[in-house]
Protein backbone atom coordinates (compact mmCIF):
# COMPACT_ATOMS: atom_id res chain seq x y z
CA UNK A 1 0.00 0.00 0.00
CA UNK A 2 1.75 3.41 -0.74
CA UNK A 3 2.37 5.67 2.01
CA UNK A 4 2.52 9.62 1.85
CA UNK A 5 6.46 9.46 3.11
CA UNK A 6 7.65 12.34 1.50
CA UNK A 7 9.82 14.69 4.16
CA UNK A 8 8.44 12.82 7.03
CA UNK A 9 11.94 13.55 9.23
CA UNK A 10 14.78 13.21 6.13
CA UNK A 11 12.92 16.38 4.20
CA UNK A 12 14.04 13.93 0.90
CA UNK A 13 11.08 13.89 -1.88
CA UNK A 14 11.31 10.08 -2.12
CA UNK A 15 7.73 9.89 -4.31
CA UNK A 16 10.57 11.45 -7.11
CA UNK A 17 13.47 8.99 -5.82
CA UNK A 18 10.98 6.33 -6.12
CA UNK A 19 9.52 7.35 -9.59
CA UNK A 20 13.73 7.66 -11.03
CA UNK A 21 14.48 4.43 -9.72
CA UNK A 22 11.04 2.61 -11.38
CA UNK A 23 11.51 4.00 -14.32
CA UNK A 24 14.95 3.53 -14.60
CA UNK A 25 14.07 -0.51 -13.73
CA UNK A 26 11.23 -0.31 -16.67
CA UNK A 27 13.63 0.15 -19.39
CA UNK A 28 13.24 -3.38 -20.61
CA UNK A 29 9.35 -2.39 -20.40
CA UNK A 30 9.67 0.31 -22.66
CA UNK A 31 11.50 -1.72 -25.10
CA UNK A 32 9.15 -3.75 -25.45
CA UNK A 33 6.04 -1.42 -25.73
CA UNK A 34 8.08 -0.10 -28.79
CA UNK A 35 8.67 -3.71 -30.43
CA UNK A 36 4.84 -4.21 -30.16
CA UNK A 37 4.13 -0.20 -31.32
CA UNK A 38 6.25 -1.16 -34.49
CA UNK A 39 5.13 -5.20 -34.82
CA UNK A 40 1.29 -3.68 -34.77
CA UNK A 41 2.52 -0.79 -37.80
CA UNK A 42 3.51 -4.02 -39.83
CA UNK A 43 0.98 -6.07 -39.06
CA UNK A 44 -1.59 -3.02 -40.11
CA UNK A 45 0.56 -2.47 -43.30
CA UNK A 46 0.98 -6.25 -44.00
CA UNK A 47 -2.72 -6.69 -43.29
CA UNK A 48 -3.22 -4.05 -45.78
CA UNK A 49 -0.73 -5.29 -48.87
CA UNK A 50 -2.50 -8.50 -48.36
CA UNK A 51 -5.59 -7.34 -49.24
CA UNK A 52 -4.80 -5.71 -52.20
CA UNK A 53 -2.97 -8.79 -53.11
CA UNK A 54 -5.39 -10.72 -53.20
CA UNK A 55 -7.60 -8.58 -54.81
CA UNK A 56 -5.15 -8.68 -57.90
CA UNK A 57 -5.46 -11.88 -57.67
CA UNK A 58 -8.98 -12.42 -58.08
CA UNK A 59 -8.90 -10.06 -61.05
CA UNK A 60 -6.08 -11.69 -62.66
CA UNK A 61 -7.75 -14.92 -62.34
CA UNK A 62 -10.93 -13.83 -64.04
CA UNK A 63 -8.79 -13.16 -67.11
CA UNK A 64 -6.43 -16.28 -67.03
CA UNK A 65 -7.80 -17.69 -70.02
CA UNK A 66 -7.86 -16.31 -73.94
CA UNK A 67 -11.63 -17.32 -73.81
CA UNK A 68 -12.37 -14.76 -71.04
CA UNK A 69 -10.76 -11.68 -72.57
CA UNK A 70 -12.88 -12.20 -75.91
CA UNK A 71 -15.92 -10.02 -76.64
CA UNK A 72 -17.90 -8.77 -78.97
CA UNK A 73 -20.66 -6.91 -79.64
CA UNK A 74 -24.28 -7.45 -81.18
CA UNK A 75 -26.47 -4.92 -82.41
CA UNK A 76 -29.67 -5.24 -84.78
CA UNK A 77 -31.15 -2.51 -87.46
CA UNK A 78 -34.65 -3.28 -85.50
CA UNK A 79 -35.89 -2.16 -82.19
CA UNK A 80 -38.10 -4.81 -81.78
CA UNK A 81 -34.97 -7.46 -82.17
CA UNK A 82 -32.99 -7.42 -78.88
CA UNK A 83 -29.71 -9.51 -79.42
CA UNK A 84 -27.09 -10.89 -77.06
CA UNK A 85 -24.26 -12.65 -77.86
CA UNK A 86 -21.11 -14.24 -75.87
CA UNK A 87 -17.79 -13.94 -76.63
CA UNK A 88 -17.73 -17.40 -78.57
CA UNK A 89 -19.52 -15.54 -81.27
CA UNK A 90 -18.21 -14.89 -84.71
CA UNK A 91 -18.13 -11.34 -86.12
CA UNK A 92 -20.15 -10.71 -89.25
CA UNK A 93 -23.65 -10.31 -90.40
CA UNK A 94 -27.20 -11.78 -91.15
CA UNK A 95 -30.60 -10.29 -92.16
CA UNK A 96 -33.86 -11.94 -91.73
CA UNK A 97 -37.50 -11.08 -91.44
CA UNK A 98 -39.82 -11.73 -88.56
CA UNK A 99 -42.79 -13.25 -90.10
CA UNK A 100 -44.92 -14.54 -86.83
CA UNK A 101 -44.64 -13.99 -82.94
CA UNK A 102 -45.30 -16.94 -80.66
CA UNK A 103 -48.79 -16.98 -78.92
CA UNK A 104 -50.53 -19.17 -76.90
CA UNK A 105 -54.10 -20.71 -77.65
CA UNK A 106 -56.96 -18.87 -75.42
CA UNK A 107 -59.73 -20.00 -75.92
CA UNK A 108 -63.27 -19.15 -73.70
CA UNK A 109 -66.65 -21.32 -73.71
CA UNK A 110 -70.25 -20.19 -74.09
CA UNK A 111 -71.62 -18.01 -70.93
CA UNK A 112 -73.75 -20.22 -68.71
CA UNK A 113 -75.02 -19.92 -65.16
CA UNK A 114 -74.05 -23.44 -64.69
CA UNK A 115 -72.39 -26.59 -65.98
CA UNK A 116 -75.11 -28.47 -67.80
CA UNK A 117 -72.74 -31.32 -69.49
CA UNK A 118 -71.68 -34.37 -68.47
CA UNK A 119 -69.59 -35.39 -65.68
CA UNK A 120 -66.32 -35.60 -67.10
CA UNK A 121 -64.79 -33.44 -69.44
CA UNK A 122 -61.90 -34.25 -71.94
CA UNK A 123 -58.77 -31.78 -73.02
CA UNK A 124 -56.74 -33.31 -76.10
CA UNK A 125 -53.22 -31.51 -76.46
CA UNK A 126 -51.87 -30.85 -79.78
CA UNK A 127 -50.04 -34.53 -80.13
CA UNK A 128 -53.60 -35.83 -79.50
CA UNK A 129 -53.13 -37.22 -76.22
CA UNK A 130 -56.37 -37.38 -74.17
CA UNK A 131 -56.66 -35.88 -70.54
CA UNK A 132 -59.87 -36.49 -68.39
CA UNK A 133 -61.00 -34.62 -66.16
CA UNK A 134 -64.01 -34.63 -63.61
CA UNK A 135 -66.61 -32.05 -64.35
CA UNK A 136 -67.40 -31.61 -60.47
CA UNK A 137 -70.39 -29.89 -59.61
CA UNK A 138 -69.90 -26.00 -60.35
CA UNK A 139 -68.04 -23.97 -62.74
CA UNK A 140 -65.64 -23.36 -59.87
CA UNK A 141 -65.21 -26.86 -59.52
CA UNK A 142 -64.78 -27.48 -63.15
CA UNK A 143 -62.37 -25.15 -63.54
CA UNK A 144 -60.16 -25.97 -60.34
CA UNK A 145 -60.40 -29.62 -61.72
CA UNK A 146 -58.79 -28.59 -65.30
CA UNK A 147 -55.95 -26.54 -62.97
CA UNK A 148 -55.04 -29.24 -61.20
CA UNK A 149 -54.72 -31.74 -64.80
CA UNK A 150 -51.17 -30.54 -65.22
CA UNK A 151 -51.91 -30.29 -68.76
CA UNK A 152 -50.44 -27.20 -69.01
CA UNK A 153 -54.20 -25.89 -70.23
CA UNK A 154 -54.98 -23.15 -66.97
CA UNK A 155 -58.84 -22.14 -66.51
CA UNK A 156 -60.54 -18.84 -65.65
CA UNK A 157 -64.19 -18.25 -64.56
CA UNK A 158 -64.76 -14.79 -66.45
CA UNK A 159 -68.21 -12.65 -65.44
CA UNK A 160 -70.16 -12.39 -68.53
CA UNK A 161 -73.39 -10.76 -67.52
CA UNK A 162 -76.80 -12.56 -66.22
CA UNK A 163 -79.57 -14.47 -67.36
CA UNK A 164 -82.53 -12.50 -68.59
CA UNK A 165 -84.62 -14.91 -67.35
CA UNK A 166 -83.66 -15.84 -63.89
CA UNK A 167 -81.43 -12.98 -62.60
CA UNK A 168 -78.55 -15.28 -62.17
CA UNK A 169 -74.89 -14.19 -62.80
CA UNK A 170 -72.91 -16.10 -65.96
CA UNK A 171 -70.10 -17.20 -66.45
CA UNK A 172 -67.23 -17.83 -69.04
CA UNK A 173 -64.65 -20.69 -69.01
CA UNK A 174 -61.58 -19.03 -70.71
CA UNK A 175 -58.60 -21.55 -70.78
CA UNK A 176 -55.03 -20.64 -71.64
CA UNK A 177 -52.57 -22.55 -73.18
CA UNK A 178 -49.21 -22.93 -73.70
CA UNK A 179 -47.23 -20.36 -75.94
CA UNK A 180 -46.53 -21.91 -79.25
CA UNK A 181 -47.82 -24.36 -81.51
CA UNK A 182 -47.35 -27.51 -79.15
CA UNK A 183 -49.35 -25.56 -76.59
CA UNK A 184 -52.90 -26.13 -78.77
CA UNK A 185 -55.59 -28.01 -77.67
CA UNK A 186 -59.24 -28.86 -77.89
CA UNK A 187 -62.03 -29.71 -74.94
CA UNK A 188 -64.89 -31.75 -75.26
CA UNK A 189 -68.35 -32.54 -73.33
CA UNK A 190 -67.50 -36.46 -72.80
CA UNK A 191 -64.88 -38.98 -72.21
CA UNK A 192 -61.71 -40.16 -73.96
CA UNK A 193 -63.90 -42.90 -75.62
CA UNK A 194 -66.42 -40.39 -76.62
CA UNK A 195 -64.00 -38.31 -77.95
CA UNK A 196 -62.70 -41.30 -80.20
CA UNK A 197 -65.72 -42.24 -80.83
CA UNK A 198 -66.90 -38.76 -82.55
CA UNK A 199 -69.80 -38.55 -79.49
CA UNK A 200 -67.63 -36.04 -77.60
CA UNK A 201 -69.61 -32.25 -78.06
CA UNK A 202 -66.86 -29.77 -78.82
CA UNK A 203 -67.49 -27.39 -76.34
CA UNK A 204 -65.42 -24.53 -78.08
CA UNK A 205 -67.51 -24.90 -81.20
CA UNK A 206 -70.41 -24.55 -79.78
CA UNK A 207 -72.62 -21.44 -79.93
CA UNK A 208 -70.75 -18.40 -78.08
CA UNK A 209 -67.38 -20.31 -77.87
CA UNK A 210 -64.81 -18.55 -79.37
CA UNK A 211 -60.77 -19.45 -80.28
CA UNK A 212 -59.60 -15.82 -79.29
CA UNK A 213 -55.86 -16.34 -80.10
CA UNK A 214 -54.48 -19.54 -82.27
CA UNK A 215 -51.70 -21.17 -80.55
CA UNK A 216 -48.53 -20.73 -82.76
CA UNK A 217 -44.65 -20.63 -82.81
CA UNK A 218 -42.66 -17.17 -83.95
CA UNK A 219 -40.84 -17.32 -86.95
CA UNK A 220 -38.22 -15.76 -88.75
CA UNK A 221 -37.43 -15.85 -92.52
CA UNK A 222 -33.78 -15.73 -93.16
CA UNK A 223 -32.60 -14.08 -96.32
CA UNK A 224 -35.94 -13.54 -97.04
CA UNK A 225 -36.81 -13.14 -100.87
CA UNK A 226 -34.23 -14.94 -101.95
CA UNK A 227 -33.72 -18.61 -103.60
CA UNK A 228 -32.03 -19.69 -100.40
CA UNK A 229 -34.51 -18.17 -97.93
CA UNK A 230 -35.28 -20.43 -94.53
CA UNK A 231 -37.63 -20.03 -91.86
CA UNK A 232 -36.69 -20.44 -88.82
CA UNK A 233 -39.21 -21.04 -85.46
CA UNK A 234 -39.23 -21.06 -82.23
CA UNK A 235 -41.95 -21.91 -79.64
CA UNK A 236 -40.95 -18.76 -77.73
CA UNK A 237 -40.02 -14.96 -79.21
CA UNK A 238 -36.55 -16.24 -78.40
CA UNK A 239 -34.33 -17.75 -80.81
CA UNK A 240 -31.03 -19.37 -79.21
CA UNK A 241 -27.93 -19.30 -81.43
CA UNK A 242 -29.73 -17.77 -84.54
CA UNK A 243 -25.89 -17.32 -85.07
CA UNK A 244 -23.23 -19.29 -83.34
CA UNK A 245 -23.02 -17.42 -79.58
CA UNK A 246 -25.82 -15.29 -80.56
CA UNK A 247 -29.49 -14.59 -79.18
CA UNK A 248 -32.21 -12.85 -80.36
CA UNK A 249 -35.50 -12.03 -78.79
CA UNK A 250 -38.55 -10.62 -81.08
CA UNK A 251 -41.06 -8.39 -80.04
CA UNK A 252 -42.93 -7.33 -83.44
CA UNK A 253 -43.59 -8.64 -86.52
CA UNK A 254 -40.90 -7.23 -89.07
CA UNK A 255 -41.82 -7.71 -92.65
CA UNK A 256 -39.10 -5.77 -93.91
CA UNK A 257 -35.16 -7.31 -93.34
CA UNK A 258 -34.00 -7.11 -90.25
CA UNK A 259 -29.81 -7.19 -90.09
CA UNK A 260 -28.16 -8.47 -87.73
CA UNK A 261 -24.42 -7.31 -86.88
CA UNK A 262 -21.77 -8.96 -84.72
CA UNK A 263 -18.24 -7.56 -84.51
CA UNK A 264 -15.21 -7.94 -82.41
CA UNK A 265 -14.46 -5.84 -79.49
CA UNK A 266 -11.41 -4.74 -77.65
CA UNK A 267 -13.39 -3.91 -74.26
CA UNK A 268 -12.58 -6.76 -72.01
CA UNK A 269 -9.02 -7.67 -73.21
CA UNK A 270 -7.83 -3.84 -72.95
CA UNK A 271 -9.79 -3.32 -69.81
CA UNK A 272 -8.17 -6.27 -68.40
CA UNK A 273 -4.71 -5.09 -69.52
CA UNK A 274 -4.96 -1.92 -67.98
CA UNK A 275 -6.43 -3.21 -64.62
CA UNK A 276 -3.48 -5.68 -64.10
CA UNK A 277 -0.96 -3.28 -64.69
CA UNK A 278 -2.79 -0.64 -62.55
CA UNK A 279 -3.14 -2.78 -59.60
CA UNK A 280 0.34 -4.73 -60.07
CA UNK A 281 1.85 -0.68 -59.94
CA UNK A 282 0.01 -0.07 -56.76
CA UNK A 283 1.51 -2.98 -55.12
CA UNK A 284 4.30 -2.01 -55.89
CA UNK A 285 4.11 1.47 -55.93
CA UNK A 286 3.18 0.79 -51.88
CA UNK A 287 5.79 -1.46 -51.08
CA UNK A 288 8.41 0.99 -52.05
CA UNK A 289 7.33 3.67 -50.37
CA UNK A 290 7.19 1.62 -47.30
CA UNK A 291 10.47 0.45 -47.84
CA UNK A 292 12.14 3.94 -48.15
CA UNK A 293 14.47 5.31 -45.49
CA UNK A 294 13.71 8.95 -44.74
CA UNK A 295 15.99 11.42 -43.00
CA UNK A 296 14.35 14.41 -41.46
CA UNK A 297 15.87 17.05 -38.54
CA UNK A 298 15.29 16.57 -34.92
CA UNK A 299 14.61 18.60 -32.31
CA UNK A 300 18.15 19.34 -31.46
CA UNK A 301 18.84 19.96 -35.31
CA UNK A 302 20.72 16.55 -35.80
CA UNK A 303 19.23 14.62 -38.51
CA UNK A 304 17.28 11.57 -37.65
CA UNK A 305 17.01 8.44 -39.86
CA UNK A 306 13.78 6.41 -39.80
CA UNK A 307 12.95 3.12 -41.92
CA UNK A 308 9.55 2.03 -42.99
CA UNK A 309 7.75 -0.67 -42.08
CA UNK A 310 8.45 -2.70 -44.78
CA UNK A 311 12.82 -1.92 -45.00
CA UNK A 312 14.79 -4.57 -44.86
CA UNK A 313 11.73 -7.19 -45.17
CA UNK A 314 13.08 -10.39 -47.13
CA UNK A 315 9.58 -11.33 -47.74
CA UNK A 316 7.96 -8.41 -48.79
CA UNK A 317 11.03 -7.42 -51.75
CA UNK A 318 10.47 -11.22 -52.60
CA UNK A 319 6.50 -10.61 -53.55
CA UNK A 320 7.44 -7.20 -55.54
CA UNK A 321 10.37 -9.13 -57.52
CA UNK A 322 7.88 -12.13 -58.28
CA UNK A 323 5.18 -9.80 -59.29
CA UNK A 324 7.63 -7.51 -61.46
CA UNK A 325 8.62 -11.04 -63.03
CA UNK A 326 5.14 -12.04 -63.25
CA UNK A 327 4.13 -9.04 -65.90
CA UNK A 328 7.42 -9.09 -67.46
CA UNK A 329 8.84 -12.40 -68.43
CA UNK A 330 9.04 -13.47 -71.66
CA UNK A 331 5.96 -15.33 -72.83
CA UNK A 332 6.24 -18.33 -75.44
CA UNK A 333 9.98 -16.15 -76.06
CA UNK A 334 8.29 -12.95 -76.53
CA UNK A 335 8.53 -9.72 -74.69
CA UNK A 336 5.49 -8.40 -73.10
CA UNK A 337 6.63 -5.17 -74.81
CA UNK A 338 5.17 -5.97 -77.87
CA UNK A 339 1.75 -5.84 -77.05
CA UNK A 340 2.12 -2.60 -75.14
CA UNK A 341 3.41 -3.73 -71.37
CA UNK A 342 6.99 -2.14 -70.45
CA UNK A 343 8.80 -1.45 -67.15
CA UNK A 344 10.56 2.01 -66.52
CA UNK A 345 14.02 2.04 -64.95
CA UNK A 346 12.11 2.79 -61.50
CA UNK A 347 10.28 -0.15 -61.90
CA UNK A 348 7.07 0.66 -62.12
CA UNK A 349 4.72 -1.19 -65.00
CA UNK A 350 3.77 0.83 -68.00
CA UNK A 351 1.01 -0.12 -70.78
CA UNK A 352 0.60 1.66 -74.05
CA UNK A 353 -3.25 0.88 -75.01
CA UNK A 354 -2.57 2.01 -78.94
CA UNK A 355 0.22 -0.14 -79.31
CA UNK A 356 -1.96 -3.24 -77.50
CA UNK A 357 -4.81 -2.30 -79.72
CA UNK A 358 -2.81 -2.36 -82.86
CA UNK A 359 -1.43 -6.09 -81.38
CA UNK A 360 -4.79 -6.93 -80.90
CA UNK A 361 -6.01 -6.05 -84.47
CA UNK A 362 -2.98 -8.12 -85.68
CA UNK A 363 -3.14 -10.73 -84.36
CA UNK A 364 -6.07 -11.24 -81.59
CA UNK A 365 -5.42 -15.04 -80.64
CA UNK A 366 -2.11 -14.46 -79.94
CA UNK A 367 -2.19 -11.01 -77.99
CA UNK A 368 -4.89 -11.99 -76.31
CA UNK A 369 -2.98 -15.39 -75.10
CA UNK A 370 0.35 -13.37 -73.96
CA UNK A 371 -2.50 -11.24 -71.50
CA UNK A 372 -4.03 -14.40 -70.31
CA UNK A 373 -0.07 -16.45 -69.51
CA UNK A 374 0.70 -12.62 -68.04
CA UNK A 375 -3.00 -12.44 -65.75
CA UNK A 376 -2.30 -16.44 -64.51
CA UNK A 377 1.46 -15.99 -63.29
CA UNK A 378 -0.20 -12.86 -61.33
CA UNK A 379 -2.93 -14.29 -60.12
CA UNK A 380 -0.13 -17.15 -59.23
CA UNK A 381 2.05 -14.92 -57.55
CA UNK A 382 -0.80 -13.13 -55.62
CA UNK A 383 -2.33 -16.31 -54.32
CA UNK A 384 0.90 -17.79 -53.41
CA UNK A 385 1.25 -14.49 -51.07
CA UNK A 386 -2.43 -13.80 -50.19
CA UNK A 387 -3.83 -17.35 -49.66
CA UNK A 388 -6.37 -17.54 -46.85
CA UNK A 389 -4.46 -20.86 -45.45
CA UNK A 390 -0.98 -20.75 -46.33
CA UNK A 391 -0.27 -17.49 -48.16
CA UNK A 392 3.03 -16.63 -47.22
CA UNK A 393 2.09 -12.81 -46.34
CA UNK A 394 -1.08 -14.77 -44.52
CA UNK A 395 0.89 -16.63 -42.34
CA UNK A 396 3.55 -13.86 -41.47
CA UNK A 397 0.89 -11.64 -40.04
CA UNK A 398 -0.54 -14.65 -37.98
CA UNK A 399 2.54 -15.35 -36.60
CA UNK A 400 3.56 -11.46 -36.24
CA UNK A 401 -0.09 -11.42 -34.30
CA UNK A 402 1.25 -14.03 -31.94
CA UNK A 403 4.40 -12.47 -31.51
CA UNK A 404 2.37 -9.30 -30.39
CA UNK A 405 0.00 -11.15 -27.86
CA UNK A 406 3.46 -12.51 -26.20
CA UNK A 407 4.71 -9.27 -26.06
CA UNK A 408 1.83 -7.91 -24.22
CA UNK A 409 1.48 -10.60 -21.68
CA UNK A 410 5.28 -9.56 -21.05
CA UNK A 411 4.51 -5.93 -20.86
CA UNK A 412 1.50 -7.07 -18.29
CA UNK A 413 3.89 -8.96 -16.33
CA UNK A 414 6.22 -6.16 -16.31
CA UNK A 415 3.55 -4.15 -14.47
CA UNK A 416 3.25 -6.22 -12.24
CA UNK A 417 6.53 -6.94 -11.60
CA UNK A 418 7.18 -3.53 -11.31
CA UNK A 419 4.49 -2.51 -9.04
CA UNK A 420 6.05 -5.32 -6.38
CA UNK A 421 9.21 -3.05 -6.50
CA UNK A 422 7.49 0.21 -5.87
CA UNK A 423 5.70 -1.27 -2.98
CA UNK A 424 9.23 -2.28 -1.49
CA UNK A 425 10.87 1.01 -2.00
CA UNK A 426 8.06 2.83 -0.71
CA UNK A 427 8.42 0.33 2.38
CA UNK A 428 11.93 0.95 2.66
CA UNK A 429 11.91 4.46 2.43
CA UNK A 430 8.81 4.57 4.79
CA UNK A 431 11.25 2.44 7.49
CA UNK A 432 14.25 4.72 6.60
CA UNK A 433 12.01 7.80 7.83
CA UNK A 434 10.45 6.18 10.99
CA UNK A 435 13.66 5.17 12.38
CA UNK A 436 15.32 8.81 11.48
CA UNK A 437 12.13 9.58 13.32
CA UNK A 438 13.18 7.43 16.50
CA UNK A 439 16.67 9.00 16.41
CA UNK A 440 15.67 12.51 16.33
CA UNK A 441 13.67 11.54 19.25
CA UNK A 442 16.11 9.75 21.43
CA UNK A 443 18.37 13.09 20.29
CA UNK A 444 16.32 15.45 21.64
CA UNK A 445 15.89 13.49 24.61
CA UNK A 446 19.39 13.56 25.06
CA UNK A 447 19.89 16.91 24.74
CA UNK A 448 17.11 17.72 26.96
CA UNK A 449 19.07 15.60 29.48
CA UNK A 450 22.09 17.18 28.73
CA UNK A 451 20.62 20.58 29.47
CA UNK A 452 19.50 19.71 33.01
CA UNK A 453 22.98 18.20 33.90
CA UNK A 454 24.67 21.50 32.78
CA UNK A 455 21.82 23.24 35.21
CA UNK A 456 22.62 21.36 38.15
CA UNK A 457 26.17 21.63 37.98
CA UNK A 458 25.93 25.19 37.56
CA UNK A 459 23.63 25.77 40.80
Amino acid sequence: MALGIDGLVSGLDTTSLIDALISAEAGTQRILSTKVSTSQKLVTDLQTLNSSVAALAANATSWSTPDKLRSVTASSSASSVAVTADATATPGSLTFTVDRLATPQISVSAAMTSWSGGSTVTLVDAAGTTTEVAAGASLADLAANINAAGTGVTATLVASGVDSGTGDPKYRLQLNGATGADGAFSFYDGTAADVTGGTASDLLAAPGAATVSTAQDAAVTLWAGTSAAQEITSTSNAFADLLPGVDITVSAVESSPVTLSVARSTATATNAATNLVTGVNAILTSIRTKSAVTTTTGTDGSPAVSAGSFTGDGQVRALSAALSRAVMDPVDGESPSTIGITITRTGSIEFDATKFAAALAADPAKTQGMLADIAARIADVGDAASNKIDGTITTRITSKQSSITDLQSQIADWDDRLATRRSRLESVYASMETALSALQSQSSWLSAQLSTTTSGSST
